[in-house]
Order: C-alpha cells, then structure tokens, then sequence
C-alpha cells in the first residue's frame, strides 16, 4: 500500500543513444572485468578491453583483489605499447575505480613514456 502512494522524484529516462562508430581501430576501446572465476595459476578476473570498430578483444589475467594502479599498468603494457592511446576509454564498472584508473593512468604514461 505505502508502495503505490510515493512518487518517483527522478525524470524518467529518454531512449539510449548508441555511442558512434569511430573512425579507426583501437580510438575507442570499452573496459569490462569478469569476476569470481576459478582460480588458474592463482588468477580468478579476466580484464576484458575490447575495440569498439573491430570488435577484436584482449584479455587480460588478474588476481582479485586489484587496484587502479595495476590496472592502468596493465592497459598500457597490454595495449597502448601495441596500438597506442585511444581516444576514449568506456569503462563499465564502477565510478571510484573509473576515477583512480584515469590519474593512475596518466601518471604511468608520463613516467614510462615521456
């Protein structure tokens, strides 16, 4: 009864918009974790990175628990050394992380790669 009395406070969402095709592989690149997997030679989460223009993913073992630092680390020896920097990076976890990663990044892309 109390449930169909309040009312929702939030404006209601619009249609999703598709985010665009880019013009080139690896300019934007989507960042997801697979979790809570059998441990194999102590890794249990994948790092997912996958091309938004070929589709072509890499994965990326790790041991949970991680941080943003090794994640960042992770992304540039696994990909910015073979295809560069991207121009956007869609992260599909949490926001914390999502922040942490994108200082951590930087920081190791001026000290490794000047």
């Amino acid at each position: 009864m109390c449930q169909q009395a309040k009312v929702e406070h939030v404006k209601l969402p619009g249609l999703l918009q598709p985010l665009p095709v880019p013009d080139q592989a690896w300019y934007v690149v989507s960042l997801d974790f697979i979790e809570g997997l059998p441990k194999s030679q102590h890794y249990d989460t994948i790092l997912m990175v996958i091309d938004k223009f070929s589709k072509y993913g890499l994965f990326i073992p790790l041991i949970h628990p991680f941080n943003a630092p090794e994640v960042a680390h992770l992304f540039l020896a696994n990909v910015y050394k073979l295809h560069g920097m991207p121009t956007v990076i869609i992260f599909d976890s949490d926001k914390i992380l999502q922040a942490h990663f994108g200082e951590s990044y930087s920081r190791q892309l001026t000290l490794h790669y000047p």
